[in-house]
């Protein structure tokens, strides 16, 4: 064969003898010095070996020698398998070594205990800074496979902030008026996280503010920089002294300042035109809750027919009615009658312009004279006539205002529609018209 032909060649070169003897070896497909260790031996802590050589357990850590690795639950190797290489050296570093996960964030406002750091089954607990709260996992293991059971969680803000609000006791109205001046200090939050409030809201009335009469609800509201929010809510009282309710007495007027019924407050009272005042013109309300003075009523105008001059007999009116005098020769007379039925619908706005009418029906010596229900002397009435330059043989009416004027005469008829219109001009009237609104005094005329 060639490898014969090749070694007779080499012995006759003289070829050192350990030479051919390689060839041999390699001819018969043997490794050389097959007895001689050749790698160290493997010695794994934490795991075991098995390995494989190419002539048997015998020839152990020669070249070609290949061996599995196989470390114990918790460690790894770089190599599952390794060779023992014409170096000398196994084919790869096979040290068993502990497994270990990444190391963990710390996660913000909080961290972690673990019980073995991040080696393998090393459990981890998280925990939050007071005011925070986990979300998230609470613990996380590290595992064979290196990765946690568990991201690290978050710790949120989850906590409302606190404040407490003041203690307001009840306040009274000083006298003459029917609000209080209400104070406190404002509250302020506390925060159980980081301490940070952004903002503190007031639903109400800011102290040292005037407050009406009445149960006031007020709240504060304070907000952290997560956007928790925490409330508190209060009451502001304000009490007014007050007397009993006062009324205008009937034909009169009452006008109150202040709140018509509060400790301080005073009431004015008149009469309407053809009644007098009797008790108190002012009442005042006082501390003990009473009102001062004595009841007040409007009493009707004493109208005294006895007198001897018709001045006389106006001079009962003076600032206190309007006259309208209707004057007829008889009373049959068309335009008397047309008159004073017109006048029988409308005696709710003579009433409430202050008129008196006053009839004059008939001649002397045998005219007859009216107030309502009153009759006058017929002297008294021709005087009237006199005075008042009348006709007695024709109808005629005289308008004459609280102050004895002569403001308006008619030869005819007129409508109570007419008659109200000008009275109404009358610049007394104007002040009357807004007492009586006031009043609540109308009617349909």
């Amino acid at each position: 064969t060639g490898i014969s032909l090749l070694i007779q060649l080499l012995r006759m070169n003289f070829i050192e003898p350990f030479v051919v003897n390689l060839i041999h070896v390699r001819a018969a497909n043997l490794p050389p010095f097959v007895g001689t260790p050749w790698c160290a031996p493997i010695k794994v802590k934490h795991g075991d070996v098995s390995c494989r050589t190419p002539r048997g357990e015998h020839y152990r850590n020669v070249m070609g020698t290949r061996c599995k690795i196989r470390c114990k639950q918790g460690y790894e190797s770089q190599s599952s398998e390794v060779v023992c290489m014409a170096s000398k050296h196994w084919s790869s570093n096979y040290a068993c070594r502990e497994i270990r996960c990444p190391k963990l964030n710390m996660p913000a406002n909080g961290g972690y205990k673990c019980s073995d750091g991040s080696y393998f089954n090393s459990r981890c607990e998280f925990f939050c800074s007071p005011g925070f709260t986990l979300k998230g996992q609470k613990t996380a293991t590290c595992q064979h496979s290196k990765q946690w059971s568990a991201g690290v969680p978050t710790c949120v803000d989850m906590d409302p902030p606190k404040i407490k609000c003041p203690n307001v006791k009840d306040k009274w109205a000083e006298p003459g008026k029917v609000t209080a001046r209400v104070t406190w200090d404002t509250p302020e939050g506390v925060d159980t996280a980081d301490g940070i409030l952004t903002d503190v809201i007031l639903k109400g009335k800011a102290p040292k503010s005037d407050f009406p009469e009445g149960l006031h609800k007020m709240s504060y509201t304070v907000f952290d920089r997560a956007g928790n929010k925490g409330s508190c809510r209060f009451t502001v009282r304000v009490r007014v002294r007050r007397c009993s309710e006062l009324f205008p007495p009937d034909n009169g007027y009452m006008k109150c300042d202040s709140d018509r019924d509060n400790y301080g407050a005073t009431c004015n009272f008149k009469c309407t035109g053809g009644y007098e005042l009797q008790g108190s013109a002012a009442r005042v309300c006082q501390y003990g809750l009473t009102w001062s003075g004595a009841d007040t009523n409007c009493a009707p105008m004493n109208i005294n027919v006895g007198v001897r001059t018709a001045a006389a007999l106006l001079d009962q009116f003076y600032e206190k009615r309007r006259l309208l005098i209707i004057s007829a020769p008889t009373a049959a007379n068309h335009n008397y009658r047309f008159q004073m039925t017109n006048l029988q619908h409308a005696q709710c706005g003579l009433d409430l312009r202050h008129v008196t009418v006053i009839e004059l029906v008939g001649t002397y010596p045998a005219q007859i004279g009216r107030i309502r229900h009153t009759l006058l002397p017929p002297l008294l009435s021709l005087q009237l006539r006199l005075l008042l330059q009348i006709p007695q043989r024709s109808f005629q009416m005289v308008l004459v205002d609280k102050q004895g004027t002569d403001k308006q005469r008619y030869p005819f008829p007129i409508t109570a529609a007419e008659l109200f219109t000008t009275i109404d001009t009358f610049p007394l009237r104007k002040d009357e018209m807004v007492l009586q609104q006031e009043a609540g005094q109308t009617c349909q005329s």
